[in-house]
């Protein structure tokens, strides 16, 4: 978001277009310098998109986790910001106690504190994904819409409706979500895959 300030300063408001959210890094960083940008440019809700796999092994790291996210909020609040996090597969493949790790994470979060659930990264981790979502209830924020052969080749994603992911079962688990239609790559043009997938949203149902 920085390292983007003027860019995105001018080509939002050329393009009349708004960000309601962003991926930043809010953990370990200026928390002031990227909140401040943040509610500049009308961004909503600032999420945290990674963070070390290693972290999600095991419950006091998933604890020690919850806990920086939760200061990050309150930090935000201060303008206007809420925090959220984004997960891949590893927060889904990792389980505790019988748990997925990000759900773990879930119970451990300040109410204000939001999830954007990726969920081919969650179907990629082992997750009935659609239950994911009704469990994680109205902490679900946003969801990253993809689809694809529900690898981790990310190659091998296409346009939502075309791969193997029950999208309308994901969509209705979450139904007042914000949905993002995103590729992390395709055999595929990519704007043309984000094209397909906006319009699969679109039409009607079948």
């Amino acid at each position: 978001l920085l390292n983007f300030a003027n860019e995105l300063r001018d080509g939002l408001a050329e393009n009349s277009l708004t960000a309601p959210t962003t991926h930043v890094h809010l953990l370990g960083e200026d928390q002031d310098a990227v909140c401040a940008l943040a509610a500049e440019l009308g961004i909503q809700t600032v999420i945290e998109p990674y963070v070390d796999p290693a972290r999600w092994q095991t419950e006091a790291g998933v604890s020690e986790l919850a806990a920086e996210l939760n200061a990050a909020a309150i930090k935000a609040a201060d303008y206007g910001l809420q925090v959220g996090y984004h997960n891949h597969h590893f927060e889904l493949e990792s389980m505790i106690n019988g748990v997925h790790a990000l759900e773990v994470l879930a119970t451990q979060l300040a109410p204000e504190v939001v999830l954007e659930v990726d969920t081919y990264w969650a179907y990629a981790g082992g997750a009935d994904v659609p239950a994911l979502l009704t469990r994680l209830g109205d902490r679900v924020a946003a969801l990253h819409l993809k689809d694809g052969d529900g690898t981790l080749d990310t190659s091998k994603q296409v346009p939502l409706g075309s791969g193997v992911l029950p999208v309308w079962d994901i969509v209705d688990a979450a139904p007042e979500a914000l949905r993002v239609v995103e590729l992390d790559d395709s055999e595929t043009d990519l704007l043309d895959a984000v094209r397909a997938g906006r319009d699969f949203l679109l039409a009607d149902r079948a």
